[in-house]
């Protein structure tokens, strides 16, 4: 979140990341290897959870920090290092699911989430079953949660991006994506919204299934 008031002296006192990223500036070459050793997960996962394409993600993420280190000298913190790297990422994600759109739809794989970790919609259901068919009814909501979130508009996905995988508040959402806290309220409203009318029939289902294996 922007920090009104605070300069940047007493910024970089509050986030180490600034500090870092004040060295960088300075040309500091072990400075910018541990931001990216810092960030380059979480990046990466975040691009890839945006664009549905682990190789993708891995390279927009890698732009993203060849923009940070082009722009270095031009650095001045005003928020969180965390906000500002962030918000570089959210331009970027923005242009390419907007040409996307404009182009073609690339269905994303629901089946490979890669190194990278949980796909979005196995972290949204939080699965933790430990038996193989639960495992797969996880799986199979996995999918269908998966396309529910390809409904969203690139507003919506990034918003409930950045809140369940980067765990950002509101506020800290809203300056990453140029809005207002509360209109990053109604967005996040109107995304969760659409998720549940899009995972309705199946939650009905599986309700039913549910009940129909108590009555055997």
């Amino acid at each position: 979140m922007a920090l009104t008031g605070e300069t940047s002296t007493q910024l970089a006192l509050r986030d180490p990341d600034i500090r870092l990223m004040l060295r960088v500036r300075d040309d500091d070459a072990t400075a910018f290897a541990d931001l990216v050793e810092l960030y380059q997960h979480r990046l990466v996962t975040v691009m890839h959870h945006l664009v549905g394409n682990a190789e993708e993600g891995e390279d927009l993420a890698q732009e993203v920090f060849l923009r940070v280190y082009r722009t270095r000298k031009k650095y001045h913190p005003k928020a969180k290092f965390s906000t500002w790297l962030f918000t570089i990422a959210n331009n970027l994600a923005m242009n390419i699911l907007r040409d996307r759109q404009r182009k073609f739809t690339v269905p994303l794989d629901v089946r490979d989430s890669g190194p990278l970790g949980p796909r979005p919609a196995e972290q949204l259901v939080h699965d933790k079953a430990g038996q193989p068919h639960q495992r797969l009814q996880h799986q199979e909501l996995a999918g269908v949660v998966k396309v529910a979130l390809e409904t969203l508009n690139e507003r919506q996905r990034i918003a409930v991006v950045l809140n369940k995988f980067e765990d950002m508040n509101y506020a800290d959402i809203a300056d990453v994506m140029g809005m207002s806290t509360k209109a990053v309220k109604s967005l996040l409203s109107r995304a969760r919204e659409n998720l549940r009318q899009a995972l309705k029939g199946y939650i009905q289902m599986e309700g039913q299934a549910a009940a129909d294996s108590k009555d055997e």
